[in-house]
């Protein structure tokens, strides 16, 4: 008997109420009782005396039979004066409450829904509030995630808008200002080119030596890079007819415009696909520019901007005043031979040309150490068999220096700003949605941490309500096992699974 007396009884809290009504502890009718008592609070709770602890009682918890029992005994204090010579209370709140109590005893109808409440507290309210608890938290950490990604990418569209402009040599405080001020130093860049030009003469004797020397060439070769080596950044004119003009009436920009400047003239290539400086079609150089279409551009078909595969890049300048005096340069014979962009895109494939045979020169020179190598240039020319390694290389530096400086990217958007003021417009207007999209994000994250403040008020809310289902989940577990105790001899409960 003693080691029974000490055996705990454990109970899964899952599994309590049907515990107690398999034996027999509570009436299979309990709720329909408790559905009176329910009332019955209800009623007697409108006239309650001014006390501190039953304010406490009563603020919005769910009032079971252990607060009544408090509450009696609360009243006894307040409610003292109306006993009368027998000892019994004449007060109609003590009345009520004391038979609220008494059918709470019947049948243990309050043990059936102190253990329903436990119950319901570990099985629903507990983890609905944990899950809620849960969410905000992880709402703030996603929410901050988002918030930083919106600055990073903000940030990075903004570096992205500068980088741009620095390509283009702008500051990016006005785009277009800016652009269009570019174009004005475009001449000067260009002369310097020509000048420069001057000191390939070497380079263009040997290229020539070798041509002859291989094969039978009655062609000349490389008449253009030729004509500028010795006649500087002359005018077109004077390259299409052999001539200097006797005046030189230059076209402004408003001659270029979108109003002279026809439509069909200009075919933007295939920008997307674009190698390097390679050349696609006809001599015409591809610069590898890309630029992004939009649907308003699509709509106006005012310029293609291009997608079509192999297409070659042309910008024409339209011919003003053909009918002009002889002898006057006017139109695209005006421009330098650098500026007008049929002679340009020669002037840059004759130097690819120079470039591709010097540095095939340097290769063969590193290899030419055997006797048939020798043997082979014997009867070259003076120019070729005098040359050594470092000074063909010298030459291919000067060559790559001048490519360099007509194929860089600056200078492949000036190109494009001279031919077309509608490529300013456009440059503009991809810049500017840059900047745009960089103020959305910015405006996007603001909400972020809008968001996440009132992510984190939910939280602030609902973790009292959470500490405090606990609280009165372990009192109400200590009260059914002292409960249970006394109905088997104070032998030890224990409700397994209590955790809210």
């Amino acid at each position: 008997m003693e080691n029974i007396q000490n055996l705990p009884i454990d109970i899964q809290t899952n599994k309590l109420l049907d515990w107690l009504l398999d034996r027999r502890h509570c009436s299979v009718k309990w709720q329909s009782a408790v559905k009176t008592i329910r009332e019955k609070i209800n009623a007697a709770i409108q006239d309650m005396p001014e006390n501190e602890e039953i304010k406490q009682l009563l603020s919005g918890s769910y009032i079971h039979y252990f607060h009544c029992l408090r509450i009696v005994e609360i009243l006894k204090g307040t409610e003292a004066s109306s006993k009368n010579i027998f000892g019994r209370y004449s007060s109609q709140r003590m009345k009520d409450w004391q038979e609220i109590v008494s059918l709470y005893e019947a049948d243990n109808v309050y043990l059936a829904e102190v253990a329903s409440l436990l119950i319901r507290n570990v099985s629903y309210e507990g983890p609905a509030l944990k899950k809620q608890l849960a969410k905000a938290q992880q709402l703030q950490q996603e929410l901050s995630r988002r918030e930083v990604e919106c600055q990073s990418s903000a940030a990075e569209l903004r570096e992205r808008y500068y980088a741009a402009c620095r390509q283009y040599g702008i500051s990016g405080d006005s785009v277009a200002r800016e652009l269009q001020a570019l174009v004005k130093d475009l001449p000067a860049v260009l002369e310097e080119v020509g000048r420069d030009a001057a000191k390939l003469e070497e380079t263009i004797k040997l290229y020539t030596a070798f041509t002859h020397f291989l094969c039978d060439w009655s062609e000349p070769v490389l008449p253009l890079l030729t004509f500028v080596q010795k006649r500087g950044h002359a005018t077109f004119y004077e390259w299409r007819t052999g001539t200097a003009p006797s005046s030189v009436e230059r076209p402004s920009m408003g001659e270029t415009s979108p109003e002279t400047l026809s439509e069909d003239a200009i075919d933007w290539g295939n920008f997307g696909k674009a190698e390097g400086n390679s050349v696609v079609d006809a001599g015409i150089t591809d610069w590898g520019i890309s630029l992004e279409p939009t649907t308003e551009d699509a709509a106006t078909g005012a310029i293609d901007w291009g997608d079509t595969e192999g297409a070659p890049i042309e910008i024409e300048i339209v011919d003003i005043g053909t009918d002009c005096p002889e002898g006057v340069a006017r139109g695209e014979d005006a421009l330098g031979v650098l500026e007008n962009s049929q002679s340009r895109s020669q002037f840059i494939d004759e130097l690819m040309e120079l470039e591709a045979f010097l540095t095939q020169r340097i290769v063969e020179m590193g290899e030419e150490g055997d006797v048939v190598s020798m043997s082979q240039f014997q009867l070259a020319p003076s120019v070729i068999q005098n040359q050594t390694h470092q000074h063909v290389q010298e030459m291919l530096s000067g060559v790559q220096d001048l490519l360099g400086r007509l194929t860089s990217l600056r200078m492949q958007h000036l190109f494009m700003i001279q031919a077309s003021p509608r490529y300013v417009e456009r440059v503009s207007d991809m810049l500017r949605q840059k900047l745009k999209q960089a103020d959305i994000l910015v405006l996007k994250a603001s909400t972020m941490v809008e968001k996440r403040q009132e992510a984190l008020e939910e939280q602030s809310r609902l973790e009292p309500r959470v500490d405090l289902l606990a609280l009165r989940t372990r009192e109400l577990q200590k009260l059914i096992e002292a409960d249970i105790s006394k109905r088997y001899h104070n032998r030890p409960v224990n409700l397994m699974g209590v955790n809210v």
